[in-house]
């Protein structure tokens, strides 16, 4: 059973539960250790830290996910042990989330003239005092009756290309490094398997400054955990990794702690951020 999960999400984005739950459901699962990762949004640590005081055991790292654009579609950098109370963070992150809204709003119109009235109001309500993202604007259509699962939402409509996406204005990858580091932080990449060409963008980032990068994720088989251990370790970048939780979506997703990320990924972590301290 993993002792770690360095990528969960919670309400302050577009996550179901909210810090508080996460952290019981982290004690549950027999977790050390978890990194809160909400998208362009650090909202969420200090609550689920807060919790934490309450019941010692557990250690959440701050962290933080931001989507960054590429021109082959999305990437996102993950940022850990990161100053809170940075400025420059805060403000690129605030602006971030603004945009989120712009765009969201845009998306619900396309699907209004689909014949998909979707309320804006709803999706907001459905977000909370989160970043307003694409799954929340997918739970309202799963209400409405318009798709039959979560995933038909993006398969069918909100996906990069699909006939209700609308893009919104992002970092580039490199400008997401930057800010991390600037911001006392370890920047490591998402998830890089989604992008066919990973190699040749690991290659660009850690010339940028990116420190780590995910090798234990959902559904990665052992094969690719294999091919990219043995990245991480060519470009010197600390494997990280975890299950990515959001639990919205139980088909498709890995439950909180369930992929094998070992302790030596979070050691890594806290000795890579004692040097730079």
């Amino acid at each position: 059973m993993s002792r770690v999960d360095l990528h969960v999400h919670t309400t302050a984005s577009d996550g179901k539960f909210t810090p508080a739950e996460i952290v019981c459901k982290a004690r549950e699962a027999g977790l050390l250790y978890i990194g809160i990762c909400d998208h362009d949004s650090i909202d969420g640590v200090a609550k689920a830290q807060e919790a934490v005081l309450k019941n010692p055991g557990l250690t959440v790292i701050e962290g933080v996910e931001i989507n960054t654009d590429v021109p082959a579609g999305e990437l996102h950098i993950l940022g850990y042990y990161y100053d809170p109370d940075n400025l420059e963070l805060i403000q690129t992150l605030e602006r971030l989330r603004n945009c989120r809204i712009e765009r969201a709003q845009k998306m619900i119109n396309k699907l209004r003239k689909m014949g998909l009235k979707i309320d804006f109001l709803r999706v907001e309500e459905l977000a909370g005092e989160g970043a307003i993202g694409r799954p929340h604007i997918a739970q309202a259509m799963l209400e409405k009756g318009y798709i039959n699962s979560f995933r038909e939402a993006f398969t069918k409509y909100i996906t990069r290309g699909g006939p209700a996406y609308v893009e919104r204005d992002k970092i580039t990858p490199i400008e997401a490094i930057q800010l991390i580091l600037r911001a006392g932080g370890i920047p490591v990449l998402a998830h890089p398997l989604a992008f066919e060409n990973f190699e040749a963008i690991i290659a660009d980032l850690k010339l940028g400054g990116l420190a780590g990068m995910e090798v234990y994720y959902n559904n990665y088989d052992p094969e690719q955990i294999k091919k990219l251990l043995q990245i991480a370790e060519q470009y010197d970048l600390i494997p990280t990794g975890g299950s990515d939780f959001h639990g919205l979506d139980a088909m498709n997703e890995s439950p909180l702690g369930t992929v094998e990320v070992p302790l030596e990924s979070v050691e890594r972590l806290i000795e890579l951020n004692r040097q730079r301290s």
